[in-house]
């Protein structure tokens, strides 16, 4: 069954997140308005090559939460506009990147859904958001690249520029969300561990795709981090070995973004205990071949149960 914008604009739905009635958006970044409970993905599909695949349809995919099988109710293969943050490192070691960078962010926009909302996070021993407080999310690309790289270099507090980020993109205005993050994965400065993000990651809705980029003789490089949190979140962690293949990576990403995939479906557990739920989203026996990502499962809600 295919539903139109108009009713994602009703429904309001997260991806990977069970979405509850009657609570608002000051509640917190799992919680939307909506009229039934939903557990809402989104999903990114890719072929052996690593080439993104487009027009597939409802029945192409199978769904599953605790082994249970799950009917799919909502569907969606359009592209419509995200809010995406970009985290950049801007520690000692980023200093001679800048110019690459900033080219890169360019390319980025310019390869994303003329809609978008996004916003810049950058990153030494703290992390601040780069654009002023007046202006949370832009789409004018001369001021994205203001924002980017604005502070001296220092230590990386990368962890700490994930909680900021997530913390913001959750406060978009847009379905779809996600982050990019670009560093060497290190941390040598956060107050938050690494723990705590990941789960603040997993109660998120949004993708994250990371872009190390290192030397290596730099001995804080952690490219683990940075499989971790895309893993995690059903994003991709890139490793370029040229910094001119950056511009093609945050192509891709872009790319990626807007070929996504929501589905949405009514859990058969009813169970409102707030405990975590493995999901799994694969694509149907007649679709070999095919690499599904999205995030692992969700919190189940906690209250009254939603009307149906």
């Amino acid at each position: 069954m295919r539903y139109s914008l108009t009713l994602f604009a009703l429904i309001s739905c997260l991806a990977g997140a069970s979405v509850p009635a009657s609570q608002g958006r000051d509640d917190g970044p799992l919680t939307f308005a909506a009229a039934v409970d939903l557990v809402v993905f989104n999903v990114t599909v890719t072929d052996r090559k690593g080439r993104h695949v487009s027009r597939l349809t409802q029945d192409d995919f199978v769904v599953s939460e605790d082994n249970a099988p799950q009917t799919i109710a909502l569907f969606s293969a359009e592209d419509v506009p995200a809010s995406v943050g970009l985290i950049i490192d801007n520690s000692g070691s980023m200093v001679d990147k800048r110019p690459e960078v900033a080219a890169a962010a360019t390319v980025f926009i310019g390869a994303s859904h003329a809609d978008d909302e996004l916003f810049v996070v950058n990153f030494n021993e703290k992390a601040s958001l780069g654009l002023p407080p007046s202006v949370p999310f832009t789409s004018n690309v001369a001021r994205i690249r203001g924002a980017l790289l604005t502070e001296p270099p220092g230590l990386t507090a990368l962890y700490d520029a994930l909680a900021v980020g997530i913390e913001h993109v959750n406060t978009g205005t847009r379905q779809r969300k996600a982050l990019v993050v670009l560093s060497d994965g290190g941390d040598n400065a956060s107050r938050r561990r690494l723990d705590d993000v990941l789960q603040i990651a997993r109660r998120s809705s949004a993708t994250i795709y990371t872009v190390g980029i290192y030397d290596e003789t730099n001995l804080d490089r952690n490219p683990r981090v940075l499989r971790q949190v895309a893993a995690l979140t059903g994003g991709r962690a890139y490793f370029p070995r040229e910094f001119t293949h950056l511009g093609q990576i945050w192509r891709d990403i872009a790319g990626a973004i807007r070929v996504q995939y929501t589905i949405g479906y009514h859990s058969t557990n009813r169970t409102r205990d707030g405990a975590f739920r493995k999901v799994t989203i694969a694509s149907s026996r007649g679709r070999r071949g095919l690499r599904v990502m999205t995030r692992d499962g969700y919190f189940a809600p906690t209250g009254r149960p939603a009307e149906r």
